[in-house]
């Protein structure tokens, strides 16, 4: 879910010519879920191979991947490790939210509601232990570095933006403002022209930039403040306050100050342990971390993956591979590639 914020936060828009050359920690499981989600057909059905295994992720994977690199952008994926404790009504939560709208993709399908199908089947999206294996293998054989966090992904791909590792972290969630990055690329996974919903319109979804310490001084407050309001709007480790949204939530710790102050004021105790979910924001694991290494794509690595274990076209993925070859023989020099002399 991560945390509602965009109507309190300002971005910057760009465009993926505008990161050249930048190197970004993206958060992956993020990632692959808003490829299981849009990748679909009319219907809501994923796309699957011949055993009826869903390779989504792959495609979004493989094909926005193809598209950073084109551009000059450096991508590094971190990956989640073991969620908080506190996380874990979130997590029963959303299983329950897949599974409810598991049951009505098939119901729509079946009634021939096709719009209503393709909602709720982009609903039922799930991220399985060998779609994240796989995900790992694909990225490390197109060249591109992949990081295991201990916990939260996003609070390493802050890490690694705040210690100057990378340029910044791309997340469609706001938590990572939470973990102190210094910037936050939005829309680096969904960028492109996307079809509204319930309609035959489209528009087109721009990279975002957010500089976490630009809106601290616009909104007159702390890191730490802005933890507090986030908490309650509602965060993945407590529900929100009642009636209580961005702007309001803005305003009373303009007022008060902190949370504490706002129970003090108010002579009664908020439902959540406020304390720990702040500490998660504030104190969360650290790695040791390492600058990552591109290297070059490994072309009969990735046709094994996709065209041999999953029945993509080889033809469409050869294509797209040259095309790769091309844009880094172009810009190599800048984003340190090494040689492709050898590429096919």
């Amino acid at each position: 879910m991560g945390t509602k914020l965009a109507d309190i936060v300002e971005a910057q828009t760009l465009t993926l010519s505008d990161l050249s050359g930048k190197e970004l920690a993206v958060d992956a499981f993020n990632t692959i879920y808003s490829f299981l989600a849009t990748i679909r057909q009319p219907d809501g059905t994923p796309l699957s191979d011949r055993q009826g295994r869903v390779t989504s992720h792959l495609s979004g994977m493989f094909y926005r991947n193809i598209n950073l690199l084109e551009n000059g952008i450096n991508p590094v994926y971190v990956y989640d490790g073991k969620a908080p404790k506190l996380k874990a009504a979130e997590v029963q939560r959303r299983r329950d939210i897949r599974d409810a709208a598991y049951v009505e993709w098939k119901k729509a399908k079946e009634e021939g509601r096709i719009e209503d199908a393709r909602k709720a089947g982009q609903a039922s999206s799930r991220l399985t232990g060998p779609m994240i294996d796989e995900s790992k293998d694909l990225l490390r054989a197109l060249g591109i570095p992949v990081i295991q966090a201990p916990s939260e992904g996003e609070a390493v791909a802050a890490q690694m933006a705040r210690e100057g590792i990378v340029w910044a972290s791309a997340s469609q969630d706001n938590d990572s403002l939470l973990y102190n990055c210094p910037r936050m690329i939005r829309n680096l996974s969904i960028s492109g022209r996307r079809r509204v919903s319930r309609s035959k319109k489209y528009k087109s979804i721009d990279p975002e930039l957010i500089l976490l310490d630009q809106n601290l001084e616009l909104l007159g407050i702390t890191r730490e403040q802005l933890i507090d309001i986030a908490i309650l709007v509602g965060t993945d480790y407590n529900d929100s306050v009642k009636g209580v949204g961005p702007k309001t939530a803005l305003k009373l710790i303009k007022k008060h100050g902190t949370l504490e102050a706002i129970e003090e004021e108010k002579g009664e105790k908020f439902d959540f342990p406020y304390d720990e979910i702040r500490n998660i924001f504030l104190n969360p694991p650290k790695m040791k971390l390492e600058n990552p290494t591109w290297s070059a794509p490994q072309p009969d690595e990735i046709k094994r993956i996709l065209c041999k274990e999953h029945d993509f076209s080889e033809s469409r993925i050869e294509k797209s591979l040259k095309r790769l070859q091309t844009a880094l023989e172009e810009i190599r020099g800048s984003i340190h590639q090494s040689s492709l002399s050898d590429f096919f």
